[in-house]
């Protein structure tokens, strides 16, 4: 276990990301991976007209809660991410066709990412919150398009965007405002706060 870490279990993380748990281990949190078996489109449609950023903390929450209910009394750790575009709210690409289109209607205007994580024990949610950030992509060519596709591959699919930050993602873009650890999809800072409320990390 970790010197800063209090409990004699590790935090449950309820996601497959790889990259939200290289995250938390680096800042020194041992985690242990059980993925949240909730209909993610159901929830979406059951949000209907709300907020990109209450859908994206809603998902967050039934995952966290999910996941609790099978652990009893440990902590675990929800999270996902909405992109919307003015009224328009994205999903994951499914292949490189809509990938493409996808990224053809973000091309050259701003767009928002909403990062909701939420921490739970026992089936309850004790703390829940969502970040944004503003990102503008660059006015690329579809040349470019084609060759990022190709350099991305299959990754395309693994993100709302089509894209991921912190590969050659980076090159669509012409502006970033907003938190890095919010734009890969967990606001850290926030759960590490929630984490030395329930008495889990040393503060």
């Amino acid at each position: 276990m970790s010197a800063l870490w209090l409990s004699d279990k590790p935090l449950v993380l309820a996601s497959k990301s790889m990259v939200r748990r290289t995250m938390i281990e680096a800042a020194g949190i041992p985690v242990e991976v059980h993925v949240a078996e909730i209909d993610e489109r159901a929830v979406e449609a059951q949000a209907g007209a709300e907020t990109p950023e209450d859908v994206a903390l809603m998902l967050a929450q039934r995952k966290a809660e999910a996941v609790s209910k099978i652990v009893p009394g440990r902590l675990v750790v929800g999270a996902d991410q909405t992109l919307a575009a003015g009224r328009t709210r994205f999903t994951k690409p499914t292949d490189r066709a809509s990938a493409r289109r996808q990224l053809q209607e973000l091309r050259g205007k701003p767009h928002q990412l909403h990062s909701g994580v939420a921490l739970a024990r026992d089936g309850k949610v004790i703390y829940a919150v969502c970040d944004s950030a503003r990102l503008v992509m660059r006015n690329f060519s579809e040349e470019f398009l084609d060759s990022y596709l190709d350099a991305a591959g299959a990754s395309v699919c693994d993100s709302v965007g089509g894209y991921q930050l912190e590969r050659v993602g980076i090159q669509l873009f012409q502006e970033i405002d907003g938190d890095h650890n919010t734009i890969l999809g967990l606001p850290l800072f926030s759960l590490l706060i929630a984490l030395r409320e329930a008495g889990a990390l040393k503060d």
